[in-house]
């Protein structure tokens, strides 16, 4: 067979677009550990517009907490509702509270909550970045001699960091306190016990470990989304495909650095 008649079959589509993939692949990865390092300098020089860091934060804290808490308030009931019954049944009533909360500080809270802002604010981020790396505003920043990952990604980058663990901690609360609510009329177990129960089997380690997560989480949320943004290419549809490998991608980077500190704490 001939390379031109070899081109041209499905065994050779297959393996042109697994290998563009992945050079595009690593390719976005280096280009986020570079955008990564450049964001940190310029946190660690202060060159923040501090009005845009502003708006940022309210748009990554205060617009996605109604989702956050209704995921992480719902999924913690759902839990609680099932295992209560079962557990005061065995005897093991005390153990509710603790159980729900280690779920919901150690794992729920945080996955929960990274989810519902990729879904709403990091694919905002990366389809307004997007938009203007298509519609050519990125070039005329750059024309004006204003460096764009300063001006574009240092504020959203920052304000995940800063808004991610408050929007944590409040979700966590929601969580704990809708698992005792469901636990209570799943199976007539007294707030009491159940709040005893959570303030026995919380530690300040599962607080920390969290609050650190929090932080990670909101950087790679933010630095994923803004990336793939800028990555863009080819008018309305490059934007579309932006917005989903930034949605994509957090996904996947969020459950790896779950999984990194689930080892380094707790293994």
């Amino acid at each position: 067979m001939d390379t031109l008649t070899f081109k041209g079959t499905v065994t050779y589509s297959i393996y042109k677009q697994l290998r563009n993939n992945f050079v595009n692949l690593v390719s976005t990865i280096g280009d986020i550990m570079i955008f990564g390092v450049q964001v940190i300098k310029s946190i660690c020089k202060r060159n923040v517009d501090k009005k845009v860091l502003v708006e940022q934060c309210a748009r990554f804290g205060v617009s996605s907490l109604p989702i956050t808490l209704s995921i992480v308030g719902m999924s913690s009931i759902i839990v609680a509702m099932q295992v209560a019954g079962e557990m005061v049944k065995q005897g093991a009533g005390n153990f509710v509270g603790l159980l729900v909360a280690m779920l919901v500080v150690r794992e729920e809270g945080i996955i929960m909550s990274g989810f519902a802002i990729i879904s709403m604010i990091g694919s905002s981020l990366a389809s307004e970045v997007a938009t203007m790396r298509v519609t050519e505003q990125i070039d005329a920043i750059k024309v004006l001699k204003v460096d764009p990952i300063e001006y574009l990604f240092t504020p959203r980058v920052l304000s995940g960091v800063l808004m991610m663990p408050p929007v944590l901690v409040v979700a966590s609360l929601v969580g704990i306190i809708g698992g005792g609510v469901a636990a209570h009329l799943a199976s007539g177990l007294s707030y009491k016990a159940y709040f005893d129960s959570v303030w026995r089997g919380l530690y300040m380690k599962d607080i920390n470990v969290a609050l650190l997560k929090a932080i990670v989480f909101g950087f790679t949320i933010a630095l994923v989304s803004c990336t793939c943004g800028y990555r863009a290419s080819g008018g309305a549809r490059g934007v579309g495909e932006a917005t989903t490998k930034a949605v994509v991608w957090s996904f996947v980077a969020i459950v790896i650095w779950d999984l990194v500190f689930s080892i380094l704490f707790f293994f």
